[in-house]
């Protein structure tokens, strides 16, 4: 299993089966349901309906009050903003 084994999720969040599956595709690296994104429109779409992308095979990116959010054990962090996060090779929709 990848780091980290647990996450701090709200109870909201804890009940949410889209993060749920996200969280079993990231650490079983069972990638069969996710592609890269022709656009970055794709990723939003898939923020749009409630779901999550994953980065660089790494990370779960959510999309909450207008701010792309990691997760990692200890919650949900603001997304930095560099040159790598716009490759579409380094996101799964």
């Amino acid at each position: 299993m990848t780091y980290p084994a647990y996450y701090n999720v709200s109870s909201s969040m804890l009940n949410n089966d889209y993060l749920h599956s996200a969280i079993i595709a990231l650490h079983s690296m069972d990638y069969d349901h996710y592609q890269i994104p022709e656009s970055y429109e794709k990723i939003f779409e898939t923020f749009a309906i409630g779901a999550f992308a994953i980065y660089k095979e790494h990370y779960i990116i959510g999309y909450f009050g207008d701010k792309m959010m990691y997760l990692e054990a200890n919650g949900w962090h603001a997304m930095p903003v560099n040159k790598d996060i716009f490759n579409l090779a380094h996101w799964l929709v």
